[in-house]
Formats: structure tokens, sequence, C-alpha cells
């Protein structure tokens, strides 16, 4: 297991709870990456913003509401966005109704479309397999109000 400095004011057992958790977070996410790029060739990243932008209205979203939606800092946005355009999966654009002309959108192209489609399967299967399978029903419930009990305090959204 990772070795996570002692953390001033947690029990042992709150210690051991976190470090085990920030363990599982780190290698469940090396994983599937490692899972996403072999079969998809596809980053966590790729992956994450092809879904939001396959699911919006007309497969397109404002930059900025595809931020927000995804939690992410603009600077981490821009990089992302400009390597998808560069590769194909996206493209960056102006928003056609906007009111000042300014504001920019991303838009699913057609072979970004494709890769989220041959993706979907595996990397569903993947995290049945690495987090659903293991896990009993109880559990599963259990991680789910867990989850939003801390993305809550983090300020959040359920969609987020």
């Amino acid at each position: 297991m990772v070795a996570v400095g002692r953390l001033e004011g947690l029990t042992p057992e709150q210690q051991r709870s976190w470090t085990a958790f920030m363990h599982m977070q780190e290698l469940l996410r090396a994983r599937l990456e490692q899972r996403l790029l072999a079969h998809a060739g596809l980053s966590n990243a790729d992956y994450t913003v092809l879904a939001v932008l396959a699911a919006a209205p007309g497969r397109r979203m404002r930059l900025a509401d595809l931020g927000s939606t995804l939690g992410w800092e603009r600077s981490r946005l821009h990089h992302q966005v400009t390597r998808m355009c560069e590769r194909g999966l996206l493209e960056r654009g102006p928003m056609p109704d906007a009111p000042d002309g300014r504001a920019v959108q991303a838009v699913l192209t057609e072979e970004g479309l494709q890769a989220i489609r041959r993706a979907a399967r595996p990397h569903a299967r993947d995290v049945r397999e690495l987090v659903v399978d293991v896990l009993t029903d109880e559990q599963l419930e259990q991680l789910g109000g867990i989850s939003a009990a801390i993305l809550a305090a983090l300020g959040a959204g359920e969609g987020d």
C-alpha cells in the first residue's frame, strides 16, 4: 500500500481508512487509464470530455459550460481540447447564438463520436470488473452515498 504521512488529528482507524481510500483511488484511476489506452487509444480525460459532449444537445457545448461540468480549470480544459482538436476528436468554434460573439464551443466530430462508441463497451466492462462486481449491492449503494456526501461537501452537484 502507498505510504501516506500521518495526518495530525486522525485516529489510527481514520488514518487507515484515508490511506486505503487514497491508494484505491490512485490504483483504480491508473488501471482504468491503462485499459482505455489499450482498448481505444484514449486517456481518462479524453473519455470524460467525449462522454460529456456525446450526451450534450447537438453534441456541442460552450467551453465555459464544459469546464464547469467537468470541474476543470480553464487552462486544463484549453490544453485538453487543443490536443483533442489536433487528433480530430473535437472541433472548436464560435457559438452561433452568442450575444457578444465571443463564446467558444467544443463540438464532437464524427471521429470523436466513433472513438467514444468504440471505448464505451470495453470501459463499462472494466468498470464492472474493477468496481461493481467486487462489491455487494449494499456496498455499491454505500459507495454512491459516500461519494454524494463528499461531492456535496465539495460543492459539486450530482451532475458534476
